[in-house]
């Protein structure tokens, strides 16, 4: 089914061959020495995208996703501490110091838990908006910053603007993307415009830019070395054979040197720790391979997982060897214990949506010279339905809730969270709970209680929610946590309590 050939970017837009009803692309103004229309920037060959549609498509898309994330931090409702996790590393960094992040346990590495140092990119915005919120600016503005990638390059290989403002749109609404805002902040925001560029690159046999853009995937996530191997894996099929080869030698290299090098020696454990993910189970019982291998293949929430992520391209990104980018994220997903790596849900399949995306591109024009007259058709009318797709899923996914007027309500237990935040002095060193994290990692040193028994704060925040059996009792919780030191109760509500040590 995959279409593998070495085309140029002349051939690979077809520009002879327009029989699946979207027009041909015209040859671009700078092709015939023409002056070309302000921002296009069409390469010779493709037909012309005017840059303007696309930024401000973008731009809705970025005010969408921040407004989600704002909304969703100001009233407490942040879904983990990863975002707690990311502003302290942020804040770090823009200080000039080892990210060091007291969240995951004190004075531990974050180096030496997953290896993203491209994070450090964030600070000269920490700089100027030194607070959680930019992060989460940063993620909105990177992930619709890859929309335009998408779009043009639809319009651009399709030669029709409406395929290349419908996938934008399609792209931008996709399940993989919005529940990775939903998720809050991750440092995989910056692998999804990376990986746009990278498949544009390969749709345009642009095989150097391609290797290009891939390489700095390394430094976002330890995994993410697997893929740069598979953009070589796709180099090398595409003809590329020398390029292809080192492309994905050096994929493999890094993604060793990192699990098996260099998080160990940051990790203050001595090991990467995430293989437990895969040799253990929930419960912390080891498994074997066969189990592990046994159970991936016979996961229902899986194979739903890569269903609708192949469903909303309408299956013809099968038709182009860039959906091979996905097997390495995928892969370690299906062997991982962990069921909140199988499903649709938080931020893993955020990175999945610009190859798919850009695979249906390619799929497109790959069928407009099939001999099969029903693969012909189906391309002319799989960039609507796959926007019309993404538009009806829309209505069930995160971004909904800003549809709906209680979305924005502050009810009793912001006021709560905010009063009892208001309570802890600035620079203080305070121990808390999920929801509060995010919110202090700015002007204090903030441990997670989950992690922190080996210190003893300057001050206690907990969500009573959360420690239902100890709502009477706040002192005796803190007792039972820090039984070295001594707190005392300063503040006290229906939802939080505040402790100061004595």
């Amino acid at each position: 089914m995959l279409d593998v050939g070495n085309k140029s970017p002349e051939e690979a837009v077809g520009a002879d061959a327009p029989a699946v009803g979207i027009p041909a692309p015209a040859s671009a103004p700078e092709a015939s020495g023409a002056p070309g229309a302000a921002g296009t920037g069409a390469p010779a060959g493709l037909a012309p995208a005017p840059l303007r549609p696309y930024l401000i498509v973008a731009g809705v898309l970025c005010a969408l996703y921040f407004l989600y994330s704002w909304v969703q931090y100001a009233h407490f409702r942040t879904p983990s501490w990863d975002l707690g996790i990311f502003g302290q590393s942020v804040r770090a960094y823009a200080e000039f110091r080892a990210p060091i992040v007291d969240i995951k346990g004190p004075g531990f590495p974050i180096l030496g838990d997953h290896f993203s140092p491209v994070t450090a990119l964030l600070a000269p915005l920490y700089w100027i908006w030194p607070s959680p919120v930019a992060l989460l600016f940063a993620q909105a503005a990177l992930f619709a910053a890859s929309s335009v990638v998408v779009g043009r390059t639809a319009q651009q290989v399709l030669g029709s603007r409406a395929a290349g403002l419908g996938l934008a749109i399609a792209y931008g609404l996709s399940w993989g993307l919005q529940e990775a805002v939903k998720s809050d902040f991750h440092e995989i925001a910056f692998a999804v415009p990376l990986l746009a560029l990278t498949c544009r690159a390969l749709i345009l046999g642009r095989w150097s830019l391609a290797a290009s853009w891939a390489i700095p995937l390394i430094l976002v996530k330890e995994d993410m070395g697997l893929t740069v191997a598979m953009v070589g894996a796709v180099l090398f099929l595409k003809g590329s054979r020398r390029l292809g080869a080192a492309l994905a030698a050096f994929g493999v290299a890094a993604f060793a040197l990192t699990v098996l090098v260099l998080i160990p020696a940051a990790s203050s454990l001595g090991q990467y720790d995430y293989w437990s993910k895969i040799e253990k189970t929930g419960e912390g019982a080891d498994t074997s391979f066969g189990q592990i291998v046994g159970d991936a293949l016979a996961s229902g929430d899986r194979w739903e997982m890569v269903f609708y992520l192949l469903a909303i391209t309408g299956f013809l990104a099968l038709r182009s060897p860039l959906v091979l980018l996905v097997l390495p994220t995928l892969g370690w997903r299906f062997l991982s214990q962990d069921p909140n790596h199988w499903g649709m849900l938080w931020h893993y399949s955020a990175i999945l949506m610009p190859i798919v995306f850009l695979a249906l591109v390619d799929g497109a024009r790959a069928v407009r010279t099939s001999p099969r007259a029903w693969l012909v058709s189906y391309g002319r009318v799989v960039v609507p339905v796959a926007t019309a797709v993404a538009l009806a899923l829309a209505a069930h996914l995160p971004l909904r809730e800003l549809t709906k007027p209680e979305t924005y309500r502050a009810d009793a237990r912001v006021a709560q969270a905010r009063a009892a935040l208001a309570t802890v002095p600035e620079g203080a060193s305070v121990e808390t709970d999920v929801s509060l994290l995010a919110h202090l990692t700015a002007d204090h040193r903030v441990y997670w209680a989950g992690t922190s028994q080996d210190v003893d704060p300057d001050y206690l925040v907990y969500d009573l929610r959360g420690w239902s059996q100890h709502a009477s009792d706040p002192e005796l919780l803190a007792s039972q946590l820090h039984p070295r030191a001594r707190y005392e109760l300063t503040h006290r509500s229906d939802g939080f309590a505040v402790l100061k040590r004595r």
